[in-house]
């Protein structure tokens, strides 16, 4: 049976894709803010079954959307890993200073994940997997303050599990952010 990540890799381009890195036997993936060239988050431990994905190369739906409600809104990547006992999708928003604020930072995350249902469509439609991109544990997390800092990590949790936008995990100057933490293993 073909795995959901093999799909993914034949479905996305790789211009919209990031590459991961080794790092002392593990991988690393350096995620770059898109607007600013000096500015970056790395994510440790990032499993060998994943995929990056720069969803903001999406081209907007501003093309049919009127976005008078910041529908054509998208979050910047999207990390989906399955390694056959977890499987996690992770939603990232990433904001070189402190972010616009958190209504429209939830919009970008609701536009990432209206990308993933894009996806999971096309998987079961066109690849004709039943079961593409089910069962996933969806993460949002929003990455502030991203140009390189002596500043010490800060993590707001909101209660509960960072499992919809409302509840972002907020991270402020990124420093060894680790997956499993991020995916709330």
């Amino acid at each position: 049976m073909v795995s959901d990540i093999y799909i993914l890799n034949e479905m996305i381009k790789d211009n919209a894709k990031i590459s991961p890195e080794e790092n002392y036997s593990k991988l690393k993936i350096i995620l770059p803010e898109p607007q600013h060239p000096d500015s970056s988050a790395t994510i440790y431990g990032l499993p060998n079954d994943a995929i990056t994905i720069k969803v903001d190369t999406f081209k907007s739906p501003d093309t049919i959307f009127n976005c008078s409600n910041d529908e054509c809104k998208r979050s910047d990547f999207v990390i989906i890993s399955d390694n056959g006992n977890k499987k996690v999708i992770l939603h990232i928003e990433m904001k070189t200073t402190k972010g616009k604020t958190n209504k429209d930072i939830i919009k970008q995350l609701k536009g990432g994940d209206c990308f993933v249902t894009y996806c999971r469509k096309i998987g079961k439609e066109f690849w004709n997997k039943q079961d593409f991109l089910d069962g996933y544990n969806t993460r949002f997390i929003s990455i502030e303050h991203t140009r390189i800092s002596k500043k010490k990590t800060r993590i707001t949790r909101n209660p509960g599990v960072h499992d919809s936008p409302k509840r972002m995990l907020k991270i402020d100057s990124p420093h060894h952010l680790q997956f499993n933490h991020l995916a709330g293993k």
